[in-house]
C-alpha cells in the first residue's frame, strides 16, 4: 500500500504532463491567456488533482469516480493538444512530446482504474 498519492505512477506521469502543458502555454499568443491557455492548464491540472483527491477517498466507488473525472479531463487535453497544433500555437516537436506524454499518462491511469476495480483495493 502506498503512503501518498505521489507514489502512484499514474499521478507522477500526470504531474509531468501538467508541467509540459504550462511550458507549452508560455508561447501561446497573449490573447489566449484567458482562453485556450487557461482551459488547457485547468484540464491538465484536473488530471493529477483528481488522482490525488481520489487517493484518500474511503469507498471504492468514490475513488473510481475521481479517477473517471481524471480520465475525462485527460481526453479534454487530447483535444487541446490538437487544437493548439492546428492553430500553430505549438510546433511539431511540442505536439509530439505532449501526445507521447498524455498517452503514457492515459495508459497508466486506465491501468490504475482497472486494477482498483478488479481487485476492490481501497
Amino acid at each position: 500500500m502506498t503512503q501518498s498519492f505521489k507514489e502512484i505512477v499514474a499521478w507522477q506521469k500526470a504531474h509531468h504532463f501538467v508541467l509540459q502543458v504550462y511550458k507549452a502555454c508560455a508561447v501561446f499568443p497573449n490573447y489566449e491567456r484567458f482562453g485556450l491557455c487557461s482551459q488547457f492548464q485547468r484540464a491538465a491540472v484536473s488530471i493529477a488533482a483528481n488522482i490525488a483527491e481520489g487517493y484518500r477517498r474511503e469507498s471504492l466507488n468514490e475513488k473510481l469516480r475521481f479517477l473517471n473525472i481524471s480520465q475525462g479531463s485527460l481526453e479534454e487535453c487530447r483535444y487541446y493538444i490538437l487544437l493548439a497544433h492546428d492553430l500553430n500555437y505549438i510546433d511539431n516537436d511540442t505536439y509530439n512530446n505532449l501526445n507521447a506524454s498524455i498517452e503514457e499518462a492515459s495508459r497508466l491511469l486506465n491501468a490504475y482504474f482497472r486494477g482498483l476495480k478488479e481487485r476492490n483495493v481501497l
